[in-house]
């Protein structure tokens, strides 16, 4: 089995424990399971190219009107700016003004391979910028390219960050929360290592029955305000039906590798549900749904999501 199949049977591994209704049994599997996250998420960051944002994305012409403002020129650099949109989307609902983070220390959980909270330090002059993920191979990429003076990356797991009491001023979590083990345990981490008064800002995928199981978290004490909840389902959909559409960076891609006409195929079949295709509405081909049937294909990539949301609470 080569890197890819492996690669996509660990996501789908990983993806069907996350978003299963089992959120509160999750804890028996912690160490294989982040094993397996971890795991796959080097794969994919020796595989990705330089400049990839993991997620969704996000769109609306309000939302891209204003980071074009803010950044002249952005479109211009090798993106077509909708997973930007969702880091945007998300910070610029922390009730700071973007004009005043020079004081302050932003650390993103779950940060990949870094290009988002890159994205971050040209949106706002914060103090410092820290971004953290699981992946060794993520990270080691990310300081590579991006690392710089109030900018930097470490490994290390939502579950435990290795910082102190009320350090962080803004906390970002992007499409990140639903492949922890325990979303509990990251949330007292998260009101642990905010200060009084600091953000967390987060956007993830979510089944009904992982909704819900938020929802019971956020009636616990755990020391943090939630002052937002919104679907934004239907602007991560946009993004989905731009970046797939014929013209998009999906096809652009593909058109771009070096790849036999086999693995193309595969690409073009998988890869839709591997960026939220399902969750957009794309269905399966004749041809796909028998490679699936026939085991070439994964089964299912992505277990069915209801909806995107995004969510502040503050530290209080």
């Amino acid at each position: 089995m080569g890197v890819r199949e492996d690669m996509y049977g660990l996501f789908t591994s990983v993806n069907e424990i996350n978003l299963s209704d089992d959120q509160k049994g999750q804890s028996a599997k912690e160490g294989t399971h982040k094993k397996n996250i971890s795991t796959s998420y080097d794969l994919q960051a020796r595989m990705s190219k330089k400049g990839i944002l993991w997620n969704w994305g996000y769109h609306d012409e309000q939302n891209a009107e204003e980071i074009s403002t803010r950044i002249p020129g952005f479109l211009d650099y090798d993106t077509d700016g909708y997973s930007e949109e969702l880091y945007f989307a998300a910070l610029r609902e922390v009730p700071f003004d973007l004009d005043d983070y020079a004081d302050k220390f932003v650390l993103e959980v779950g940060c990949g391979l870094g290009e988002g909270l890159n994205f971050l330090s040209r949106v706002v002059d914060a103090k410092r910028m820290v971004g953290l993920d699981l992946s060794d191979e993520a990270i080691k990429r990310a300081n590579a390219s991006l690392s710089r003076a109030g900018l930097s990356y470490v490994q290390g797991d939502a579950e435990n960050l290795p910082f102190e009491d009320g350090e962080v001023d803004v906390l970002v979590n992007i499409e990140s929360a639903h492949n922890y083990p325990s979303l509990e345990k990251f949330l007292e981490e998260v009101a642990r290592v905010l200060r009084p008064g600091g953000y967390f800002t987060h956007v993830d995928l979510y089944t009904t029955q992982r909704h819900t199981f938020l929802k019971e978290l956020q009636d616990k004490d755990l020391g943090l305000e939630w002052v937002l909840d919104r679907d934004i389902s239907a602007q991560v959909q946009a993004a989905i039906h731009g970046r797939l559409s014929p013209e998009g960076s999906f096809h652009k891609a593909l058109r771009e590798q070096r790849v036999g006409a086999i693995q193309r195929h595969m690409a073009k079949r998988v890869g839709p549900e591997a960026v939220g295709g399902s969750f957009a509405g794309y269905t399966d081909s004749g041809s796909t749904k028998l490679l699936k049937r026939v085991g070439v294909l994964p089964s299912q990539f992505m277990p069915p999501v209801d909806s995107y949301r995004l969510y502040v609470a503050k530290k209080i």
